[in-house]
């Protein structure tokens, strides 16, 4: 069977069950009816989307979003990396480094963005908040990937005193980076997820947290519909450019790629 062909057969069963719940979407809304007030219909959100799409206000609001949150998933990328590799050179760093870590992972997403309104301007809240999630999964999986970096690899470079530079590129890199790749990947979304959470709250202006709560306060729900399908589409292309970049970097450090 063809590589096209086992891509058609697999892409099958996953397309026949978005149309299943978009057919399950479509006869909820019709039941609960009051002309998509409560619950548009997917032919109403789309409607709503167009409707966005070719304004100005639209892009200019998911520019806003779109750079802040990038910013913190950015910055908590190199503070994990930092860290993640401090924390396995010294004891002391790994040890003091957990609870902070462990508090970030467990305080709700909306009690830090209330405390953090109190330090920072509302602009800047989904740049500490997007940080803040993300720190913790890159910084656990730089740890585990070194961790699970070969040993006796390592020990032979010291034997053969191989330079460090040349240790780093050809042991420890490809040995950290699929542990790496994959704390990425699910920072990603969570990235989305709590950056436009702490906007909603905050409301920054021209943010797409301050666009969801408006459409919210003015009933409009079609809208409210319209910008998370926006925010779904822009997270998952975002998350596949970021797949297809780690697999790349992956298959050209280790010579494979991840499953």
């Amino acid at each position: 069977m063809s590589d096209l062909a086992q891509k058609l057969k697999n892409a099958l069963p996953r397309a026949a069950a978005g149309l299943f719940w978009l057919a399950v979407w479509q006869l909820a809304a019709m039941a609960v009816g009051h002309g998509g007030l409560l619950l548009p219909s997917p032919v109403q959100t789309v409607a709503a989307l167009s409707a966005l799409l070719p304004t100005g206000a639209f892009w200019r609001r998911i520019g806003f979003t779109l750079a802040r949150i990038l910013l913190g998933f950015a910055l908590a990328v190199a503070g994990g990396v930092a860290l993640g590799a401090a924390s396995a050179r010294w004891r002391a760093v790994r040890v003091l480094a957990a609870p902070p870590l462990a508090l970030a992972r467990a305080m709700p997403v909306a009690s830090f963005v209330i405390l953090a309104l109190l330090w920072v301007r509302s602009a800047n809240l989904s740049v500490i908040v997007s940080f803040t999630q993300v720190l913790p999964v890159v910084y656990a999986g730089v740890c585990a990937g070194i961790a699970d970096t070969d040993k006796e690899l390592l020990e032979m470079a010291r034997v053969y005193r191989l330079p460090v530079l040349r240790t780093l590129r050809y042991i420890r890199v490809p040995g950290a980076f699929p542990a790496f790749a994959e704390s990425l990947s699910v920072a990603m979304g969570m990235c989305w997820k709590s950056g436009v959470s702490a906007e909603v709250i905050g409301l920054p202006d021209w943010s797409v947290g301050d666009a969801l709560y408006r459409a919210k306060l003015t009933l409009a729900t079609p809208d409210v519909f319209a910008w998370t399908l926006a925010i779904v589409a822009l997270s998952a292309l975002l998350s596949a450019l970021a797949r297809h970049g780690l697999t790349a970097a992956q298959k050209r450090l280790c010579g494979e790629v991840a499953a």
